[in-house]
């Protein structure tokens, strides 16, 4: 355990590793300059169009991946041997709760992304659509926690998240890989509907 601020965490997002910060407020945030004018509305945006193509991301996943992923995906890409951020939040959580587990949950999104990305790109090369959906999901949500990280800063003065990252694929067979992917992908499709609804209302005009 150890305490890693926001901006080292950022860096950290594509690391194949566990890692882990402690919740703190203090004097130190990040400057938030840089937060855009509509940064509310653009992480709308962002939650959105997430939760519009995971479906899709998941089922063209699949199909790059062929047997027996097609056919026993119930089976193989069950979540619940991995492990993935709690979600505990719901519509009547305080708005900073919400925020604080979402940054968790997109740092953890966009670090997988970029392990199942790197996956990809040796086990299925030739597969472009799908290597430019996870690119192009994973720069949506890397954007999302830049925006996200914004709001803590300026709101809440949040400048470091206790972030745990799942399992490294590295070492692992072609089989061992593919079924990661897939049971980290069925989560976040899963979950990201749930996020889309609960974050939502809180981020809309009054």
């Amino acid at each position: 355990t150890g305490i890693v601020p926001f901006m080292a965490l950022l860096l950290l997002q594509r690391r194949p590793v566990a890692s882990r910060a402690l919740l703190v407020t203090g004097s130190s945030c990040p400057g938030h300059g840089l937060c855009c004018s509509n940064v509310q509305e653009q992480t709308c945006r962002q939650v959105a169009l997430l939760n519009a193509t995971a479906q899709d991301l998941f089922s063209l996943y699949l199909k790059c991946q062929g047997e027996p992923f097609n056919s026993e995906s119930d089976k193989l890409c069950n979540p619940t041997s991995i492990f993935f951020p709690a979600f505990r939040i719901n519509r009547t959580s305080k708005r900073k709760e919400v925020m604080v587990a979402m940054y968790k949950l997109f740092a953890f999104l966009n670090a997988s992304l970029g392990n199942i990305t790197h996956d990809q790109e040796e086990l299925n090369p030739t597969a472009k659509e799908l290597l430019n959906r996870l690119h192009n999901t994973t720069k949506t949500t890397w954007g999302l926690i830049s925006n996200l990280t914004c709001l803590l800063c300026k709101n809440y003065n949040i400048f470091q998240v206790d972030i745990r990252y799942g399992e490294s694929s590295k070492g692992k067979s072609a089989f061992k890989k593919k079924q990661q992917g897939c049971q980290v992908l069925r989560k976040y499709m899963q979950v990201i509907g749930q996020a889309a609804r609960v974050l939502l209302p809180h981020l809309s005009p009054s």
